[in-house]
């Protein structure tokens, strides 16, 4: 029994490979468990990214929709100003 632990499980095939087999066990499950939390921690990020463009989105059809309608109201002035000016116009003339 004075024999050192390193000694015993040198002379023990059998628990060599279950130390082995063990350890690579506790190795392959953290790796799994630090694979996934970063899969899950990506996936988190993603879904907030597309939320963010979905909400981007969202506002720039509202914007357009302002421009739209701005530049409606532009058009309809322009043409209310180019009437107006032919009139002047035709009453210049008349005047002649």
């Amino acid at each position: 029994m004075n024999e050192p632990l390193i000694h015993q499980a040198a002379g023990d095939p059998a628990g060599v490979w279950a130390a082995a087999l063990g350890t690579g066990g506790v190795f392959v499950l953290m790796i799994v468990v630090v694979w996934q939390i970063a899969a899950t921690w990506r996936a988190r990020m993603l879904a907030g990214r597309e939320d963010e463009y979905r909400r981007l989105a969202a506002k720039y059809a509202e914007l357009l929709e302002d421009n739209t309608e701005i530049l409606r109201r532009y058009t309809d002035e322009l043409a209310e100003t180019r009437r107006s000016i032919g009139s002047v116009e035709r009453m210049m003339r008349e005047v002649d």
